[in-house]
């Protein structure tokens, strides 16, 4: 008898995953434009072409920005800018600490960007900065800018600096002052709307009748443990490009660069000032915690030696002894009772005086 066919469906094999099709690398270009003599040309450019305009004049420089790019969009502005690869992986997924390297002739600097976060009141905020990235391919006629954070945006700085052609004229080393600029600008914004929170905090932890959460100011000082590490590693690598020559820097620049250190070293001391604050305001709370639970335990004790009285007195007369005093008496219960109130409102009086009640 012939065998019946399956009426199971077969299953098929998985078969290779499909290819993931590459986002085009325009769609993480923010900008791109070339730059002769401080003046940007008109037009669109696409990074290749901006790279290939300069170097077809021989002068100027081409500033691309980028904005959170992926491996492979990177990967084809690293192509043509000749970028290296120890570079591209750590711009493509940030969470650096900032730093300065120097890849052949191309200068590599990594920025921490911050942001304060709006709050109604520093006792119930959930969060106080944000922090960003920006990182900066330095070469002889170009600027490649890759950012990371919403907040950390460059149209104003590239606004500022096309209104200033004589400064753009400096060349490339011009854009990376004008970004490192603006980012420790943002760091004394931010350090100033900082302090006016640990000033509020001051005052809740020293107020009479408050009761402030330690956990909150355990908050604010994870915050400023976050601005630190976002900060201060920054010093070294200012203090190199104000300073050192080997970095291809201009004079004229290095000038400028220093200003931005002396703003720098201003934010990190304020910093410090602010984590030292923090951690004062961690010891008086709990001092101020400690002093409220022994006021509060000597309310409870004295209401304990108050509850004593009806409790020894009842006790004595619930013992069952047939000669006792007053026990036959008729006016007995009434005076237990009144012997009782007048002991506990004695009681009761000097603990007031006393300030325990």
């Amino acid at each position: 008898m012939p065998s019946m066919p399956s009426l199971r469906p077969t299953r098929r094999s998985p078969g290779p995953a499909p290819a993931r099709i590459p986002v085009p690398t325009a769609r993480a270009i923010v900008d791109c434009a070339v730059y002769i003599d401080g003046e940007r040309l008109p037009g669109k450019f696409t990074h290749s072409a901006a790279l290939a305009e300069v170097r077809a004049r021989g002068k100027g420089f081409a500033w691309v920005g980028l904005h959170a790019p992926d491996e492979y969009q990177m990967g084809s502005v690293a192509e043509v800018f000749g970028l290296h690869e120890l570079t591209v992986e750590d711009a493509v997924h940030a969470h650096q600490r900032p730093k300065l390297e120097l890849y052949d002739d191309v200068l590599f600097l990594v920025l921490r960007t911050v942001n304060y976060v709006e709050h109604e009141s520093i006792t119930t905020a959930n969060e106080v900065v944000e922090t960003g990235e920006i990182m900066i391919f330095l070469g002889t006629d170009f600027v490649v800018t890759v950012r990371h954070g919403e907040h950390s945006g460059l149209a104003g700085v590239r606004a500022l600096m096309e209104a200033n052609p004589s400064r753009l004229a400096l060349g490339p080393s011009a854009v990376l002052h004008a970004i490192a600029d603006h980012v420790v600008d943002q760091y004394l914004a931010v350090t100033e709307s900082v302090e006016k929170d640990v000033d509020l905090m001051e005052e809740e932890v020293f107020s009479p009748r408050t009761r402030v959460p330690i956990e909150q100011i355990y908050l604010l000082k994870r915050e400023i443990v976050e601005l630190r590490k976002s900060v201060n590693p920054l010093a070294s690598p200012l203090q190199r490009l104000s300073q050192d020559t080997t970095t291809g820097v201009p004079k004229e620049v290095r000038r400028y660069l220093r200003d931005v250190q002396d703003h720098h070293t201003i934010v990190a001391e304020r910093i410090a000032e602010f984590d030292e604050v923090l951690s004062t305001l961690v010891e008086a709370a709990l001092a101020k915690v400690a002093v409220q639970q022994n006021t509060d335990m000597r309310k409870i004790s004295a209401w304990v030696a108050i509850a004593a009285v009806p409790t020894m007195i009842a006790g004595i007369y619930g013992m069952n002894f047939d000669h006792m005093p007053e026990l036959r008496w008729s006016y007995g219960y009434y005076g237990v009772i009144a012997l009782i109130v007048t002991a506990c409102a004695g009681l009761f009086v000097t603990f007031r005086r006393n300030n325990w009640l």
